[in-house]
């Protein structure tokens, strides 16, 4: 297809330009890549999927899962001008990924299947890009099939999108036995015909005569849609003026620039159909790098280098090396950013880095080495700058880990905050009830890539558990006891006597301790001894586990001038409140959270009925604020169901759906339930 260059020209190039190619798992990301390079000349071969050989998927991860699993990042040129593909993992267990490298590209091809039935798996990301006021286009893919029918799922795709859909061609069929292939394009704007060849560009060829009306009535379309944001245009087309195509691409530049409309375009990626139609494109339409700064906060100019992380790995041989985006300036050798100074500049090709003398405005480039930057720092000469980073997205799944060799927990410790650095939605720590350590992140998947890497990068061995729920248990009546320690080894001995009265407290009133005593039965020194004791047995009620809630009263006693001592006390107390919970009535509590369960409104009824099944209350719910036909279900649900609710969330709802949690209060266990939570306590002598 020839290149007719319109606002740009050879001699005038762009600086470097970001393409992302972002969608959902199996969509054929990593095949347009393959498409993309092999294009631009930046491979000679393409590889596949199946082979296990392309550019995409080159980390052992990958090739085993069949599935991207991290961002990859290459350097290639179209007709003279520099750019930067990121192909991003197309499974929702690493959409962080995805996100982060949206936020610092100028266009995102959001590549979708041309099954009409998948089309809500792009919802989220689509919220996302205008969120965030990143342009994007959509590329339906996977068009060489017989049968297809783009129509359909454009218009699944208008009812997700909060963007209009401009189409940019329609397609030319024929008949295929009882069906009909796509084997060529109509350009809407240009108007003309070509026809694929395998192998080899498009041929320009005479526009057939059936498509004419067609392709009026879909420029008719893009006409009216672009007249919306400009006014002389629209005047135009109401005195029934013919617009220049120069004026028309103007437009499509402009708007796309302002993530005003979402450009259409169609092809397979495999067959290298649509690819040179979707590149010429991004040359002409595709916004410069100025555009994403802005977007960012910056100001371009030449008085300061201004970088953005998008990525940060630990590398063997380059210890943390972090990805950036060159918003302003340049950046070479021997400059300084926070503290760490430029050393080994590279320009990156996937798992290939190659030597840079420096990085301009626009490019991505890869730092080594770098001690105090991270995913989302942006930072200049001058130091760091405030940004409009997004939050990392909130854990979805969890995973209790042990080390199986003992010493390795600090190894460990580190470790997981490396992973952690490397994608800012999984996260550890020490479960505040139980103590246990827990991995968390968006799904089963995420998780076992992260130990696979503990395994094969950090040299761990890590056992799994399940994640433990933080029981705690109360009483509901009145009760008292006397706790008495008397203790002969020769010598001193051991001797302490304490009464005391027990009471339920309010839910969440927590411990209370207070004293009672007359005419000197306990001296003042060892009441403290007696609450440290009252303490240490509420750690391990009658049913083992923490008590709370209570009020403890210290009411009577009797010492020994000789043989009694705080230890004396302490083991006093402790057997008084172990012999009063006995007999308080002691009831388990299991721990509630708030969950606000956001789904397309298609699903609203399978989610209600998940929640029905895992005990769960539904507290009411709405259409969600600003995702046009999705619906937000709040609800108050037990922790121990929300452990891994959203691999079935997921399942019900193509993938699309998520929840956010936090913790709410304690309620009362009984029944079958609560033996087989207390049974399985004392078994695992927990």
């Amino acid at each position: 297809m020839p290149d007719t260059a319109r606002s740009t020209s050879s001699s005038h190039p762009h600086p470097p330009r970001v393409a992302a190619l972002i969608g959902p798992y199996s969509s054929g990301k990593t095949s347009l890549l393959e498409s993309l390079l092999c294009a631009t000349g930046r491979i000679h071969r393409k590889g596949t999927i199946r082979d296990h050989n392309t550019v995409g998927d080159n980390n052992p991860q990958s090739r085993t899962r069949e599935m991207s699993t991290e961002l990859t990042c290459v350097q290639t040129s179209y007709l003279g001008e520099e750019w930067h593909f990121i192909d991003c993992p197309g499974s929702v267990d690493f959409a962080q990924d995805a996100r982060e490298a949206a936020m610092i590209c100028d266009v995102a091809i959001v590549v979708i299947d041309c099954d009409p039935g998948r089309v809500m798996t792009v919802a989220p990301i689509l919220k996302f890009l205008d969120r965030n006021r990143i342009p994007h286009l959509v590329f339906i893919n996977k068009t060489d099939h017989a049968g297809i029918r783009l129509r359909d799922n454009i218009d699944a795709l208008q009812s997700i999108s909060e963007r209009p859909l401009v189409l940019r061609e329609i397609p030319i069929r024929e008949a295929d036995g009882n069906d009909e292939t796509i084997t060529g394009f109509v350009d809407i704007v240009s108007e003309r015909a070509y026809q694929y060849l395998e192998g080899q560009p498009s041929k320009l060829i005479t526009m057939p005569s059936n498509l004419k009306s067609r392709e009026g009535e879909a420029r008719e379309g893009l006409l009216e849609t672009l007249a919306d944001f400009d006014d002389n245009l629209l005047e135009q087309i109401l005195e029934d003026q013919t617009p220049a195509p120069d004026t028309i691409y103007d437009n499509l530049q402009q708007d796309l620039a302002k993530d005003l409309i979402v450009p259409v375009f169609f092809g397979s990626a495999e067959q290298d159909h649509g690819i040179v139609r979707l590149l010429k494109s991004l040359r002409h339409e595709a916004p410069s790098s100025d555009v994403c700064a802005h977007r960012l906060g910056i100001d371009p100019d030449d008085s300061q280098t201004v970088l953005q992380v998008f990525k940060t790995v630990h590398l063997s041989h380059a210890g943390r090396f972090c990805f950036a985006r060159v918003l302003s300036g340049q950046v070479k050798n021997g400059d300084v950013f926070g503290g760490d100074k430029v050393s080994g500049l590279c320009s990156v090709i996937a798992d290939k880095h190659e030597k840079l003398e420096r990085g301009v405005t626009g490019a991505i480039v890869g730092l080594p080495r770098t001690e105090h930057l991270r995913t989302g720092t942006l930072i200049g000469t001058d130091g760091l700058m405030d940004n409009l980073w997004p939050d990392p997205l909130p854990p979805l799944y969890e995973t209790g880990l042990e080390v199986t060799k003992p010493g390795d927990d600090v190894k460990l410790t580190e470790a997981l905050r490396h992973l952690c650095e490397q994608d800012r939605s999984l996260g550890f720590g020490h479960h505040e009830s139980t103590g246990q350590l827990i991995l968390s992140g968006q799904g089963d998947i995420h998780l076992q890539c992260a130990l696979a890497q503990l395994r094969d990068h950090y040299h761990l061995e890590i056992a799994t558990t399940p994640v433990l729920t933080g029981y705690q248990e109360t009483i509901r009546r009145l009760s008292s006891a006397r706790g008495r320690y008397k203790k002969q080894t020769g010598g001193h001995g051991q001797f302490g006597d304490a009464a005391i009265e027990l009471r339920p407290q309010g839910r969440g009133d927590g411990f209370e301790f207070s004293e009672h005593i007359v005419g000197g039965a306990i001296p003042r020194q060892y009441i403290s001894a007696v609450e440290k004791g009252v303490r240490d047995g509420l750690r391990s009620g009658s049913l083992g586990f923490p008590v709370v809630d209570v009020a403890v009263k210290l009411v009577d006693g009797s010492f020994h001038a000789v043989d009694s001592s705080d230890q004396a006390f302490q083991m006093a107390g402790r057997i008084a409140i172990t012999e009063a919970l006995k007999v308080a009535g002691p009831v388990l509590l299991e721990p509630v959270d708030h969950c606000t369960i956001s789904i397309p409104s298609d699903f609203t009824s399978k989610a209600q009925r998940l929640v029905s099944t895992r005990r769960g209350q539904i507290l009411g719910f709405n259409a969600k604020d600003g995702w046009q036909g999705w619906d937000e279900i709040e609800v108050q649900m037990p922790t121990s169901e929300t452990a891994d609710m959203v691999t079935e969330l997921r399942s019900l709802t193509q993938g699309t759906g998520f929840f956010t949690r936090r913790y709410s209060h304690m309620q009362e266990l009984t029944g079958k339930q609560a033996d087989m939570v207390v049974s399985q306590h004392a078994i695992d002598g927990k």
